[in-house]
């Protein structure tokens, strides 16, 4: 405890700590493998369809069915774990998680069932809420921005599902679910010894439902969740949907719409870091703007339907770039500007709403491809979106102040 005691007392003086990298590295591990789990009915979806016979709606219903109840899951479980702490949030979240991943097995031959068994995968995405309030409680103000990104290449872990998923299944049907199961078991076992809450962390007192009303009360919470909504939204509605289009509008097998859609999710991984590190140096309601520029931009191009190599190859990844960048500098201005104490609850909302615009949009392109048979009105949409989010980061959070 002295040595914990020790290390939390640098962080405070501005020196990361070796406990502050333990626990950014291990936190970072995790939301890897659980965002693996989040993600491992979209990879096989198009086998799903043509298996079931399903429609492209229903579709993108199961695969939009984890991303929302693991966004909304965000509220309770960063509530959660302002009061119970990472160390026991994170192993217990992980190992539960392990439950609907294996149920896929028994699923996967039933369209209810395997809605169900999503819905249950969704806890799997709520981890982000509670790897924000640990690292962001480790890292002093001047770092938090960078460890946040670093953090954020968790999602990466949706890039992971999408190129080893179906590959894995191509040796055997069930073995990507006992694969991400075993992983899920070995790091929760990790995670309980490695993982440590800060000793002098700030353990609220008010019940659950007043801490969530403060942070609902705070005008920044619903500011911020609207920006996390573009930036984020985007990363996971593309990484579940991206494989579907890829194969439906340009005719890819599903391996080869898998490994595209893996290597657009590289891209929001790295350049998710760089976003917060350029809001370590410039105000991050700016790089916001920058980034969301680009985003709207590029969606333009590839509303116009451009052939895939290489237009519409360099559209995508330069759209990944500004979304990644964006998830990374919203996340820095959530640590600049919330109370330590309701980290937890302001990352719940505002990760829930960004999930919720992961939701959204693949069940919009699925109606909008049934109804017209072209994607076009999506991608216009979300430059739209992008542009609007764009303006209101250069004119309005840049008026907020950064804490000391």
């Amino acid at each position: 405890m002295e040595t914990e005691q020790t290390e939390a007392a640098k962080a405070a003086d501005g020196k990361p700590s070796a406990a502050a990298y333990r626990n950014l590295f291990v936190a970072t591990l995790g939301f890897m493998l659980t965002f693996w789990a989040w993600d491992l009915i979209a990879p096989l979806a198009v086998g799903y369809k043509e298996r079931l016979g399903l429609s492209s709606f229903q579709q993108s219903l199961l695969v939009a069915i984890p991303v929302l109840v693991g966004s909304v899951g965000r509220i309770p479980v960063g509530a959660l774990t302002d009061r119970y702490g990472a160390k026991l949030m994170f192993p217990l979240v992980s190992a539960l998680t392990v439950v609907p991943v294996l149920l896929l097995i028994p699923a996967r031959n039933s369209y209810p069932m395997l809605l169900l068994v999503g819905f249950l995968l969704g806890l799997g995405g709520t981890t982000f809420a509670i790897g924000v309030p640990l690292v962001n409680s480790w890292f002093p103000p001047a770092r938090r921005g960078f460890a946040l990104g670093v953090f954020g290449m968790g999602m990466g872990g949706v890039a992971l599902s999408g190129y080893f998923t179906p590959r894995i299944a191509a040796h055997g049907e069930n073995l990507p679910f006992v694969f991400v199961a075993v992983a899920l078991v070995v790091f929760a076992a990790l995670g309980a010894v490695l993982i440590t809450d800060r000793p002098d962390r700030i353990v609220p007192a008010a019940s659950l439902s007043s801490r969530l009303g403060q942070a609902g009360r705070l005008r920044v919470t619903w500011e911020l969740s609207a920006l996390y909504a573009i930036g984020f939204g985007g990363v996971v509605a593309f990484g579940v949907y991206l494989p579907t289009y890829l194969k439906t509008w340009y005719e890819l097998q599903p391996t080869d719409a898998g490994t595209k859609a893996a290597g657009f999710a590289l891209v929001t991984v790295l350049f998710r870091p760089l976003g917060g590190r350029l809001s370590d140096r410039f105000h991050p309601a700016l790089v916001t703007a920058v980034a969301l520029a680009a985003v709207a931009l590029f969606a333009i191009v590839q509303a116009f339907d451009p052939a895939l190599a290489p237009v519409g190859t360099i559209a995508l990844l330069a759209m990944a770039a500004g979304l990644g960048t964006a998830g990374g500098s919203v996340f820095a201005l959530v640590s600049q500007v919330t109370p330590q104490a309701q980290v937890g609850s302001v990352t719940g909302i505002v990760g829930a709403v960004g999930g919720l615009g992961g939701f959204v949009p693949p069940l919009l392109m699925g109606a909008i491809y049934s109804a017209k048979d072209s994607y076009s009105i999506g991608y216009m949409l979300l430059s739209d979106l992008a542009l609007a989010g764009c303006v209101y980061a250069y004119v309005r959070m840049r008026t907020l102040r950064r804490t000391a």
